[in-house]
C-alpha cells in the first residue's frame, strides 16, 4: 500500500495532492493552519490579502488538472481580461495600444481562488486533509526519505510513514534544514533582491464601473537615482477592486490611509488615484516586503529517494510578476505526466525534481531578467542583487540566456531571435511578458509567434511598438476604453464646474 504525504495546504500542495490521489493508495495533506470557511484569506499565506492573477498558461493547466475550474471561478465573479486588449498599461516608454493577442489573465481574490480549487480538488474524499498540524522534519537518511515527523496540538511528535513526501510549504520552507538533519547534501540557493515593496487595499467599486473597467497597470518609472513607483488596479469578484501600490527603496508606499492616497496621487498619471477617490475603501492597507527572487536548486543535489519539492518552496519569484499560481498549476501538471510514466518508485525519483525545475525555469528567468533590468535602469549600472560571487555569475548567465531562445527538450540548438521577435520582446518585457517564446509558453501569447502571415506579424509589431505612429496621449490611451473614458469626462466636467 503506497502512501504520499504532501506538506502544505496552499495551491501548490492541494494540486499536488490531487494528482497523487490518482497514483497512491493513500494521500495525506498536512496543513499547518485551518482553512477558512469561506472565500477569505488563509492565515498561513503571507500574501493572501494582495493581488493575485492567473495567467493564460496557468489557467489552462488548472483546467487540465480540474476540468471546469476556470468556468467555476468566472461564475463566482472572477474577472477575465485580455492582455493588452483589456488592460490599460502605462510603461516606461508610454501607453500601450489596445490589441487582442490571445494572452489573458483571470483576476480574483486569493481567498476565492483557493476556495474554488479546494472544493473541486478535495471534495471527493480522495485526499485525507490534516489541519492545524505542524511538520517538524523528515525521517530517513541521505539515501531514502521514509516519512515525516509532525506535531498535533497538545500531543507529542509522531512519525507518519510515506513512500513519497512532497514539500509544498512555500517561501518559508525548511527543507534545506530538514535534509541536512538526515545527512543529505547541502542545497545551493540563489537570491536576487528587488528592493521592491508594495501595499494593497480592497475597494467597493462604483456601480457603473465595477466590472467594466480594464485592468490598469502603471509601471514604475525608471528615472535614474530616484525610487521607482507604480500601481495596479484589478477588478475582482463582488463588485470590488484590488489596488496595489509599489515602490523601490526610499519610495515604499505608506500604509496609513492619507499616505496611501497621497502616494497614488504622486504617480506619473492620476488614473488610479482618481478611481480610488470614487471608490469605498474596504479594510486596512496591508504592506508586503518579501519580494526577493529566491531559488533553491534541489535538482542539483543528490536528493534522497522519496522526496520532492514543489512551488515556492523551490522557486519563489517576486510576487509582483504574478507567476506563482500559474507555476503551481504547471508544476502539478508536470508531476502528473511524470507519474503517468513512472508511478511512485525509483524510476520516478531519479528525475522528478529535475522535471519540476524545468516547469519553474521560465518563470525564474523572466522574473530575474526584468528585475535586474529595472535595477540597472534605475541605478545606471550592473546589478544582480545580494548574491554570492558564484551565484551572481549564475544569475547573470541565466538572465543573459533570455536573449536567445531556450534549447528545446529535444536538445535543439539555440538560435538568436529574429527582428520581429526582438521587437515584440522589447515591448512585452515592460508588460511582464518577456521574450516571445517564453511568453507564448507561459502567458499564452500564441498570436505573437503563430500569426499566419508576415503582414499580420508586421501589424502586431507596429501596434505594440507604436511605430511609425506617434505615442498615444493620455486621452487617446484612456479613450480606447469607452466606459472608463466616459467616467473620466464626467468627473473632469464636474471638477471644473
Amino acid at each position: 500500500m503506497t502512501r504520499a504525504v504532501v506538506l502544505g495546504g496552499g495551491l501548490a500542495g492541494v494540486l499536488a495532492a490531487t494528482v497523487l490521489a490518482g497514483h497512491a493508495d493513500e494521500v495525506v495533506l498536512v496543513e499547518g493552519d485551518r482553512y477558512p470557511s469561506g472565500p477569505r484569506p488563509r492565515r498561513g499565506l503571507p500574501q493572501s490579502h494582495h493581488s493575485h492573477v492567473l495567467v493564460a498558461g496557468g489557467a489552462r493547466a488548472l483546467d487540465a488538472l480540474l476540468p471546469g475550474t476556470v468556468d467555476a471561478l468566472l461564475a463566482d465573479g472572477a474577472q477575465l481580461r485580455d492582455l493588452p486588449g483589456d488592460a490599460l498599461i502605462y510603461s516606461a516608454d508610454g501607453w500601450f495600444r489596445r490589441l487582442h493577442t490571445g494572452a489573458h489573465l483571470i483576476s480574483c481574490t486569493r481567498g476565492l481562488l483557493d476556495q474554488v480549487v479546494r472544493r473541486r480538488a478535495l471534495g471527493g474524499g480522495d485526499v485525507e486533509v490534516w489541519e492545524d498540524i505542524r511538520a517538524l522534519g523528515l525521517t530517513g537518511d541521505e539515501v531514502r526519505v521514509t516519512g515525516v515527523s509532525v506535531s498535533r496540538q497538545g500531543s507529542p511528535p509522531e512519525t507518519v510513514r510515506a513512500d513519497l513526501v512532497v514539500d509544498a510549504t512555500g517561501r518559508r520552507s525548511q527543507s534545506p534544514r530538514w535534509l541536512a538533519e538526515i545527512g543529505a547534501a547541502e542545497i545551493e540557493e540563489v537570491s536576487v533582491a528587488t528592493g521592491l515593496a508594495y501595499a494593497t487595499r480592497l475597494y467597493r467599486a462604483p456601480g457603473d464601473l465595477a466590472a467594466t473597467i480594464p485592468a490598469i497597470m502603471l509601471h514604475p518609472g525608471t528615472e535614474k537615482g530616484r525610487p521607482a513607483r507604480g500601481a495596479t488596479l484589478f477588478p475582482v469578484e463582488d463588485g470590488r477592486w484590488i489596488v496595489t501600490l509599489t515602490g523601490t527603496r526610499g519610495g515604499e508606499p505608506p500604509t496609513d490611509e492619507q499616505g496611501f492616497a497621497a502616494f497614488a496621487c504622486s504617480l506619473r498619471h492620476p488614473i488610479v488615484a482618481d478611481l480610488m477617490a470614487e471608490a469605498t475603501p474596504l479594510g486596512v492597507v496591508r504592506p508586503y516586503r518579501d519580494t526577493v527572487n529566491r531559488r533553491r536548486f534541489f535538482e542539483r543535489a543528490r536528493l534522497p529517494a522519496g522526496f520532492a519539492v514543489v512551488g515556492d518552496a523551490a522557486v519563489a519569484v517576486n510576487p509582483i510578476h504574478s507567476h506563482g499560481m500559474s507555476v503551481a498549476a504547471l508544476g502539478a501538471l508536470r508531476l502528473r505526466e511524470e507519474l503517468a510514466r513512472h508511478e511512485i518508485g525509483p524510476s520516478l525519483f531519479a528525475g522528478l525534481q529535475t522535471a519540476l525545475a524545468e516547469e519553474a525555469e521560465r518563470s525564474w528567468r523572466m522574473a530575474i531578467e526584468q528585475d535586474i533590468q529595472r535595477a540597472e535602469r534605475q541605478a545606471g549600472q550592473r546589478a544582480v542583487g545580494r548574491v554570492g560571487e558564484r551565484a551572481g555569475d549564475q544569475v547573470e548567465e541565466q538572465a543573459g540566456d533570455c536573449v536567445a531562445e531556450r534549447a528545446g527538450r529535444d536538445g535543439a540548438p539555440r538560435r538568436e531571435p529574429n527582428a520581429f521577435e526582438r521587437e515584440i520582446r522589447t515591448r512585452l518585457a515592460q508588460a511582464k511578458l518577456s521574450s516571445p517564446r517564453l511568453a507564448a509558453e507561459f502567458f499564452g501569447v500564441q498570436t505573437l509567434i503563430t500569426a499566419g502571415t508576415a503582414t499580420d506579424r508586421s501589424e502586431i509589431a507596429r501596434v505594440l511598438t507604436g511605430r511609425p505612429e506617434p505615442l498615444l496621449t493620455d486621452e487617446e490611451a484612456i479613450g480606447q476604453y469607452p466606459a472608463l473614458a466616459a467616467w473620466r469626462r464626467t468627473r473632469l466636467t464636474a471638477a471644473t464646474g
